[in-house]
């Protein structure tokens, strides 16, 4: 039951992972993008409206079904549906100076809104008797397993048993941190973040940095939405099924001050804390939905103890949220 637990957590907090990743890339840049609920939300439709089209192509028969096309696709609808969001985003913000949190905002409306509009126009084309579209033969390729997990008992199913996103995750986390922390790349962008007056005068394209900084974060939170779909709901899609997930990889980026390698802890955490209420017998619906707070109220009193520390190193970028005006250098 405990590995089952905990199984269970890893799945809940990788949507996280993903989200607040891509968050994170974005904040270092400068930028509070707002719209990453809106963004993994589109990853996510753009991903399933991949795998439809390739799946009624291959007839809805899985023997015809290639499984690189078949992982290949979703993924790099998944990308280029949240890159065009994030594009929106940076040219709003970037280029016109547009307030930040009006815009993610907006963003994150938008692409509910789209989202739900595709999900509808699918489950009208298939004439679905649910108001849902299973593709869970897409699905079953994402959630294939390592062949020798089934082996190594629970060692196996902890640590071996996950779809190939999840490992795909704590990748991007770890290389994520270390680019941020090692590189000059890195370097720059957390100059352009801090101080983009000084960044600029240093000879650092800030608007380049912020514009591919935000469409790089926004392609990782798509993957979290993509993720969701195919692993944790089987492949199975239904408008606004996607919770507040993308506002929770928002809150992780707190929790994590600022740091990919703790969001890879924090993800599981929260997931643990989403699932808990599950594995304790005798709760009612008022209290399993007090529990459903839990991860937002351990983000609050993280934030109060960093406040009260004051340490720069976990506090986030100076110049977060504030738009860049070369002329005022």
């Amino acid at each position: 039951m405990i590995i089952q637990f905990i199984c269970r957590a890893i799945l809940l907090g990788v949507p996280l992972l993903y989200g607040s990743t891509g968050e994170i890339v974005t904040e270092k840049s400068g930028h509070l993008n707002l719209g990453i609920p809106g963004i993994m939300y589109v990853g996510a439709i753009s991903g399933v409206v991949g795998s439809f089209l390739y799946e009624n192509s291959c007839g809805n028969d899985i023997a015809n079904m290639n499984p690189f096309l078949a992982v290949f696709i979703p993924l790099i609808c998944a990308i280029i549906g949240a890159v065009l969001m994030g594009l929106i985003y940076s040219v709003l913000t970037v280029t016109l100076h547009a307030n930040q949190n009006v815009t993610g905002l907006a963003i994150t409306t938008l692409g509910i809104g789209l989202g739900n509009f595709l999900g509808a126009s699918l489950i009208n084309i298939t004439k679905s008797e649910l108001p849902s579209i299973a593709l869970t033969k897409t699905s079953s390729f994402f959630t294939t397993k390592l062949p020798f997990a089934d082996k190594l008992g629970w060692v196996g199913e902890l640590l071996f048993s996950h779809d190939f996103l999840t490992y795909f995750a704590i990748i991007i986390a770890v290389v994520t941190a270390f680019v941020l922390k090692r590189t000059r790349i890195g370097l720059n962008l957390r100059s352009v973040g801090e101080n983009p007056a000084t960044a600029d005068a240093a000879g650092i394209n800030v608007s380049r940095y912020r514009y591919v900084a935000t469409c790089i974060g926004s392609a990782i939170a798509g993957l979290g939405g993509l993720q969701y779909v195919m692993a944790y709901a089987n492949g199975v899609w239904s408008n606004n099924a996607f919770g507040d997930r993308g506002w929770m990889a928002i809150a992780l980026v707190i929790f994590a001050l600022w740091n990919p390698s703790v969001a890879i802890i924090g993800s599981f955490v929260f997931g643990a804390l989403c699932n808990a209420n599950n594995y304790i017998p005798g709760l009612g619906t008022e209290t399993q939905e007090l529990f459903k707070m839990l991860p937002y109220l351990v983000t609050i009193i993280v934030l109060v103890i960093v406040s009260a520390r004051k340490k720069r190193e976990h506090q986030p970028p100076a110049h977060l949220g504030l738009p860049y005006f070369r002329e005022e250098r």
